[in-house]
C-alpha cells in the first residue's frame, strides 16, 4: 500500500471506494436529461431510443452477481479495475458516435460499472480496521442512491450548455481517474475462494434475468398480453427454475442458493426489492411533476436543470445520514434499522400525497424519502454479511444489489404504466393527471410498508463484530 499510516490508509480506501461508487451509480442517470430528445439525436423512434436507458439497467442487473463471484474467486480490486475499464470503453464508444446501435453497446458497457459497489463493500470488510467497517459500509451502500441523485442535475447542466457527447467524455475521464486512484490507494483483498468459475451458471443467470426484466421494462411498450411479453416471461420462469436446480447440484455454484435461502438473507433481499421499487418511483415521478406546465393545474413549470437541482438535496441527505445509519445499526441492530428506513420512505410519500402544491413541499418529500433510502440501504449489507461466510461476501452483496435493480426495473414499468393510463388532456396533449401522481405515490408508500413487513420477518441477529463501528 502506498499510503503510510493505518488511519490515513483506511481513510484513503473509504474515500476512493465511496467516490468510485458514486461514479458507477451516476451512470444510471447520465442520460436521463436527454431522454426527450434522444429520438432526434439518434435518428430513432422513441421506443428504439429508450433502449439507451433500458440496456444500462439490464447490464447492471446481470453484472452485479457475476462480478461479485469473480471478485471472490480472482480478486475484488482486480474486478473493480475491470468494471472501470468497461465503463471507459463504453463511454468512448458513445462519445464518438451518434448511431443508435453503438450507443446501446456503449451504455451497456457503462452499466457494467455497477459491480463496483458490492465489490467495494467486500473490500472494506476485508481491509479496514474493525472500528471503521460499519460507517464505511454504510457510506458505500448509500452511493447506490446518492450518485444518481447528484448526477441528475450535473448531467442536466452539461446537457443544456454543451454538446451532449461531452457527457460521455466526462464519464470516460472519471473512469480513468478512478482506475488510477484504485490502483494506488486500494489494496487487493487476500480473501479468496479457491474454486473454478461457474461459466454455465453465469450464462444461465444472465439469460434468465434478461428474459425476466425485458418484459417488465418494455411491457408497456410491447403490450402486457403481447407474444413477446408473455413468451419472455414464460422463458424466464423455465430458465431460472432450471438454473436454480443446476446451482443446487453444483459443488461450486455461482450463487449458493442454500446460503441465499437462509431466512436473514432471503427476507433482506425481498425487502431490498421493495425499497428499490420505492426509491425509483420518486426518480421517475418527481421530475415530471416539477417540469409539468402550470396549465395542467398542478405542474410547477421548472426547467430540466431546475428540477434536477430541486432533487439534489435528497442525494446529499443520503450521504450525510451514512454515519447516523451506522450508529443505528450498532445500537439497534440492522433489522430495526432497515425497518425504520423503509417506514421513513413511506412517510415521505404520504407527505407528497398531502402536500405537493409547490417546489418546497416536493423537495421536503424527496428529502424525507432520501433519508429513508439512505438508512435502509446502509442496513442491507450489514444483514447480508452477518449471515454469509466471509469468502462469499462479494457474491452475496452482488445478489443483494441485483434485488435492488429488480425493484427499480419493476418500479419503472409500474409507474410508467400508471402515469400513461391516468391522464388528462391539456392543449390537445395527453399528460399524467394529478390523481395519477398521487396514485403512484400511494403505490410507492405501500411498497415501502411491504418492505417493513418483510424486514420484520428477518430473525433477530447480533451485528457481526467486524461490522460494528461508525467510521
Amino acid at each position: 500500500m502506498l499510503v503510510s499510516g493505518p488511519g490515513r490508509s483506511a481513510r484513503a480506501i473509504v474515500v476512493v471506494l465511496a467516490a468510485c461508487g458514486l461514479v458507477a451509480s451516476f451512470m444510471q442517470t447520465l442520460v436521463v436529461p436527454l431522454i426527450p430528445v434522444f429520438p432526434r439525436l439518434l435518428n430513432a423512434s422513441p421506443a428504439d431510443a429508450s433502449w439507451v436507458v433500458t440496456v444500462t439497467l439490464l447490464a447492471a442487473s446481470v453484472i452485479t452477481p457475476v462480478s461479485g463471484r469473480l471478485g471472490d474467486l480472482y480478486g475484488k480490486r482486480r474486478m473493480i479495475l475491470v468494471s472501470l475499464a468497461l465503463l471507459i470503453a463504453g463511454s468512448v464508444v458513445s462519445a464518438t458516435s451518434s448511431e443508435l446501435a453503438l450507443h446501446i453497446l456503449g451504455r451497456g458497457l457503462q452499466g457494467c460499472a455497477m459491480g463496483v459497489i458490492p465489490l467495494g463493500i467486500s473490500i472494506m470488510r476485508d481491509e479496514l480496521p474493525p472500528e471503521r467497517v460499519g460507517g464505511a459500509i454504510s457510506l458505500m451502500s448509500a452511493t447506490l442512491g446518492v450518485g444518481g441523485a447528484i448526477g441528475l442535475p450535473v448531467a442536466a447542466v452539461v446537457a443544456e450548455n454543451a454538446d451532449w457527447h461531452v457527457l460521455f467524455w466526462m464519464a470516460a475521464g472519471l473512469g480513468l481517474v478512478f482506475v488510477l486512484l484504485i490502483a494506488k490507494f486500494v489494496p487487493e483483498s487476500p480473501v479468496r475462494t479457491p474454486a473454478p468459475f461457474d461459466y454455465f451458471g453465469a450464462f444461465g443467470l444472465a439469460a434468465g434475468l434478461l428474459c425476466l426484466l425485458l418484459p417488465v421494462v418494455k411491457g408497456a411498450t410491447w403490450g402486457w398480453t403481447s407474444a413477446p411479453t408473455l413468451g419472455l416471461a414464460a422463458a424466464a420462469v423455465v430458465i431460472l427454475l432450471g438454473w436454480g436446480a443446476y446451482q443446487l447440484r453444483r459443488r461450486d455454484p455461482l450463487v449458493d442458493l442454500r446460503v441465499s435461502s437462509r431466512r436473514p438473507v432471503l427476507f433482506t433481499n425481498l425487502a431490498s426489492i421493495m425499497v428499490g421499487f420505492s426509491m425509483y418511483a420518486m426518480a421517475l415521478s418527481f421530475p415530471q411533476l416539477l417540469q409539468a406546465s402550470a396549465s395542467t393545474g398542478y405542474g410547477l413549470g421548472q426547467t430540466m436543470v431546475e428540477s434536477g437541482l430541486s432533487l439534489a438535496p435528497n442525494g446529499l441527505v443520503m450521504m450525510l445520514l451514512s454515519p447516523v445509519s451506522a450508529r443505528l445499526i450498532t445500537r439497534l441492530g440492522p433489522r430495526p434499522t432497515l425497518m425504520s428506513g423503509a417506514l421513513v420512505i413511506a412517510v415521505g410519500y404520504v407527505f407528497a400525497i398531502v402536500l405537493m402544491d409547490n417546489a418546497f413541499e416536493l423537495i421536503t418529500a424527496s428529502v424525507i424519502i432520501g433519508a429513508g433510502v439512505g438508512i435502509a440501504y446502509a442496513a442491507m449489507p450489514a444483514l447480508i454479511m452477518g449471515s454469509v461466510p466471509v469468502t462469499e461476501t462479494a457474491s452475496a452483496n452482488g445478489l443483494n444489489s441485483l434485488m435492488r435493480s429488480v425493484g427499480t426495473a419493476i418500479s419503472s414499468a409500474v409507474m410508467a404504466a400508471m402515469l400513461a393510463q391516468l391522464t388528462i388532456t391539456v392543449g390537445g396533449l395527453s399528460v399524467p393527471s394529478l390523481f395519477g401522481f398521487r396514485a403512484t405515490f400511494a403505490v410507492a408508500a405501500l411498497a415501502a410498508l411491504t418492505g417493513v413487513l418483510l424486514a420484520a420477518l428477518v430473525p433477530k441477529t447480533k451485528v457481526a463484530p467486524e461490522l460494528v463501528g461508525v467510521g
